[in-house]
């Protein structure tokens, strides 16, 4: 079984050709590509990204534009990437033992990449000043900070929400790292053992980032609860229910551990599988109504008068729409509810042990990254409209409920390819 080195002990084509090590690093040089495109479309459209999460514009039109300086460095990633990738091929020549003595090689550019991406204060003029930006947000939001509305708290909501959908490719980071220092087994490019370290240890780091999003809507909840409340800011129940989808996570990873860790060689008990799907039910649905009320301001699952409102540019959804056509918004919402469901199974560590082709993993996880690059269309979408529209809402502390921002504001200089 997959994941079970004394019982498969042998690499599939898929394993020998794309170890653990560069599938986690396809993936992180791929977010770097989407951001760019999501910045590249939103711009065309005329929607300020930067403005919302409070990032610098660039102080001439002679500076490229922050979409370019992202597909700069996605180029450089992406080059490094298939240079190491060439040389591992040409090293290991398909050859199981050659790909298990090499190990080090895929997991050094690993080391590298991170290292460019987020550690290192190199290449100054490759993004310096976004590559600053994600790490001093990494750093706020790995305890489950967050900024304030004036200082990027927007920013910090997008990054935290991009890593819930990580939450197996970091996972998969620590299996890889931990195959590496282990004394026994094949190494980083065997095929991975996602009981490394112990039984619990993954299915923790899967839960760390749902952790920090239920974290952050906790603060945000304290924060209006000492504010002034008023009928604009209501009394911080949007924030508690927010949370609550993120704790919807949990059971699905405990009940997914327990069938994973069950013991004697027998199948688990029934009622582990029933909870197990009960739990990937609620939380699929929750966060897919999420999805369209809240993040996206659909009025999909409004009553009758508000879904049919003739100021509504089509049936359920609103009265501006930028991204695309209203056919485009239905097709997105049909495809987030299916790949919601296929979210869940990811957060499902036994799944790992039970999949007979590591590449069905990798499969589902770039699938849920596709997921969020599409949600990200619609969720900045959504805030810019909050930002602009003179509607009646919310004040502007309170970003998941309509926020309108002053744009007026001091933000910090970056040197950034000049």
């Amino acid at each position: 079984m997959d994941g079970d080195p004394a019982v498969e002990p042998g690499l599939d084509f898929f394993g020998l050709t794309f170890p653990l090590p560069y599938r986690v690093a396809f993936i992180i040089v791929l977010a770097v590509w989407a951001w760019g495109i999501n910045l590249h479309y939103l711009y065309t459209i005329g929607i300020d990204v930067p403005s919302l999460i409070r990032y610098p514009g660039r102080p001439s039109p002679h500076h490229p534009t922050h979409h370019l300086s992202t597909y700069r460095l996605a180029t450089v990633l992406s080059s490094i990437y298939v240079f190491a990738l060439l040389v591992f091929w040409v090293f290991t020549h398909g050859s199981t033992e050659l790909v298990l003595a090499w190990d080090w090689l895929p997991l050094m550019y690993l080391v590298v990449l991170l290292g460019v991406l987020i550690v290192l204060p190199v290449f100054q003029n490759l993004s310096h000043g976004g590559r600053t930006r994600l790490r001093t947000t990494l750093k706020r939001i790995s305890i489950g900070g967050i900024a304030e509305a004036k200082d990027g708290k927007f920013g910090d909501i997008l990054l935290a929400d991009v890593l819930t959908s990580y939450a197996k490719v970091l996972a998969d980071l620590y299996v890889a790292l931990c195959m590496f220092f282990r004394s026994e087994g094949g190494g980083a490019t065997a095929r991975p053992d996602r009981s490394c370290g112990g039984a619990l240890v993954v299915p923790l780091i899967m839960a760390v980032p749902s952790l920090i999003r239920l974290r952050q809507c906790l603060i945000e909840y304290g924060r209006v609860r000492r504010g002034r409340l008023t009928e604009a800011t209501g009394w911080g129940g949007q924030h508690l229910a927010n949370a609550l989808k993120y704790a919807t996570a949990f059971p699905v990873i405990v009940f997914s551990t327990l069938q994973r860790n069950s013991t004697g060689g027998q199948p688990p008990p029934a009622h582990y599988y029933r909870a197990w799907v009960v739990a990937c039910a609620v939380n699929s649905l929750y966060s897919f109504y999420w999805d369209v009320a809240k993040d996206w301001d659909l009025t999909l699952f409004d009553g009758p008068r508000r879904r049919a409102a003739p100021e509504l540019r089509a049936f359920g959804l609103r009265r501006r729409l930028h991204v695309g056509p209203p056919a485009l918004y239905y097709a997105v919402v049909a495809l987030d509810l299916l790949l919601r469901c296929t979210w869940s199974l990811k957060l499902s560590p036994h799944l790992g042990r039970m999949a007979d082709w590591e590449g069905s993993i990798f499969a589902i996880e770039l699938l849920e990254v596709g997921r969020r690059w599409v949600w990200i269309f619609f969720r900045v979408e959504t805030e810019w409209i909050r930002s602009t529209a003179a509607l009646p809402g919310p004040d502007v502390d309170d970003i998941l409920l309509p926020d309108y921002h002053n744009h007026n504001i001091q933000v910090p200089k970056y040197e950034d390819d000049e």
